[in-house]
């Protein structure tokens, strides 16, 4: 099966329904610079269509009285889909945003299918309903649904965070309006085909293409209960002073630079071989990637000398091509962005070990990836988030040092921690001020949570955390003897 790249409808409340102009986005490949695909434009008229729905859908419809396994049962379906037709989605994703081709088959559709499995597991577990009895009080505690949800995601993986919200939303019994980015509308809309297919209520899910004026009016809109977002930082102050006015909840999950922690006892062979794609992956176009390096004095030259073999080893290149594992940028201005960052680095003092020059490829928006040395903590490079395969290491004196190296950031979003004692390693982990670290290279899977400290956003995705987010805590004050036997049936 083909998935469709050319839409003149849009996705408004579970139902194909034309648009209120002729406006369209064009999608351009980043690898040909051709025009590949073109949807219809909402604007602010559609935007009131799908809130109108989604309200009606909450406030009258099935959806939020079904029990969470019911719902979930609407995921397992979508996971099955997914499933059979991943290779075309993966194919999409390349040709949309550029992601290497063996990247989008493990990766870009691989984590939205565990991301699946993990929320429908999370449906039987949650606690939805709990009693408290205490010497001041008993309770029957539950969570409900926030509401209606206008979630707003980003090109770079663009299965993975619309599953990572819309997911938990449905399996909490919200009503869900997302807004994809113009860069990758197309997957977008081949995911709302899957979730008409599965049986979703009138009213539960819309997807709407649209400009960022519209998509300002999406999230400001006074029928709209819960705003999440993964995005820039920048564009997350925007959105939060949006919600701010209104007091509408919102999630954030925004910028990252990443520290990744190397002890003098760690193993390097495997250090780099894991930040082959915990630094790489995506073309560096992942706010999580581990872009500055942290190696002691005594062992940066033997590091930078594995570092640069194994930067060498990764080819640039199509992205249809199995071998490639450096693609293009995902835009013109995403390449020009990263290629300033470059310059930049060298400006201030940095030292290229490779990289640093235009790319010599003739056609698409490509970056050869650079590795620079004697980077100053406060140099741009190391400071603020280049969205690019740009890699900054710093030496460090001492493990004091590295930590407080590591923490030299506005943000706080991931990080990684290298050694060969795991013990001690959680001990330096637990004192760099991110919401991930990842030890040795193991992630933390998908029943864990993910989000910020500081400037890399507010709240979490994933896990219960995430989960609970899309709710609200509510509390019934009961007699003591009653709430001992609802207690038992609880249980």
């Amino acid at each position: 099966m083909t998935l469709t790249r050319t839409y003149n409808s849009l996705f408004i409340g579970g139902e194909w329904q034309q648009p209120s102009s002729l406006s369209r986005i064009e999608v351009q490949s980043p690898t040909t610079e051709e025009i590949i695909g073109s949807v219809a434009a909402a604007t602010r008229v559609d935007v009131d269509r799908a809130v109108r729905a989604a309200r009606e859908a909450f406030d009258k419809g099935p959806w939020r009285h079904n029990t969470p396994q019911q719902r979930a049962e609407v995921l397992r379906r979508v996971r099955d889909a997914i499933s059979a037709e991943r290779n075309e989605f993966a194919s999409l994703i390349t040709d949309e945003m550029g992601s290497p081709i063996t990247q989008s088959e493990s990766i870009q559709v691989g984590t939205p299918l565990a991301l699946l499995d993990a929320f429908i597991e999370m449906s039987e577990t949650f606690p939805f309903r709990d009693v408290r009895i205490g010497k001041s009080g008993s309770s029957l505690v539950t969570r409900e649904p926030a509401g209606v949800v206008a979630a707003v995601v980003p090109w770079n993986v663009p299965l993975t965070v619309a599953i990572i919200k819309i997911a938990p939303a449905l399996v909490a019994g919200c009503t869900i309006i997302l807004k994809p980015a113009s860069e990758t509308p197309l997957t977008t809309l081949a995911l709302a085909k899957i979730f008409e297919q599965a049986g979703l209520p009138s009213g539960v899910l819309s997807v709407l293409p649209a400009d960022r004026e519209t998509s300002e009016y999406l999230i400001g809109h006074p029928a709209v209960d819960k705003v999440t977002f993964t995005g820039s930082t920048a564009a997350g102050r925007r959105i939060a002073s949006i919600c701010g006015q209104q007091l509408t909840r919102v999630t954030l999950e925004l910028g990252g630079k990443s520290a990744a922690v190397i002890l003098d006892d760690a193993d390097l062979d495997a250090t780099v071989e894991t930040l082959r794609l915990g630094s790489l992956r995506n073309s560096g176009q992942v706010c999580s990637l581990k872009t500055r390096i942290l190696v002691s004095r005594k062992r940066h030259d033997e590091f930078i000398d594995r570092m640069s073999t194994m930067v060498h080893s990764m080819p640039v290149g199509d992205p249809r091509d199995p071998a490639t594992q450096i693609g293009p940028m995902v835009t013109a201005r995403q390449r020009d962005t990263v290629q300033s960052y470059i310059d930049s680095g060298k400006y201030e003092g940095a030292t290229t070990v490779l990289g640093g020059g235009p790319s010599t490829l003739d056609r698409g928006w490509f970056v050869d990836p650079a590795l620079f040395t004697n980077v100053k903590p406060d140099m741009k490079i190391a400071l603020e988030e280049v969205f690019g395969p740009v890699l900054a290491v710093i030496p460090y004196d001492d493990e004091t040092q590295a930590i407080e190296l590591a923490n030299h950031s506005d943000y706080g979003l991931n990080g990684a921690l290298f050694t060969s004692d795991i013990e001690h390693g959680l001990e330096v982990a637990s004192k760099i001020r991110t919401g991930t670290v990842d030890i040795n290279g193991n992630p933390p899977g998908f029943q864990a949570p993910v989000g910020g400290f500081k400037a890399s956003g507010i709240g979490r995705e994933g896990g219960h955390e995430g989960l609970e987010g899309y709710m609200e805590p509510k509390s019934y004050g009961l007699p003591r003897d009653f709430a001992e036997i609802l207690r038992g049936t609880l249980t």
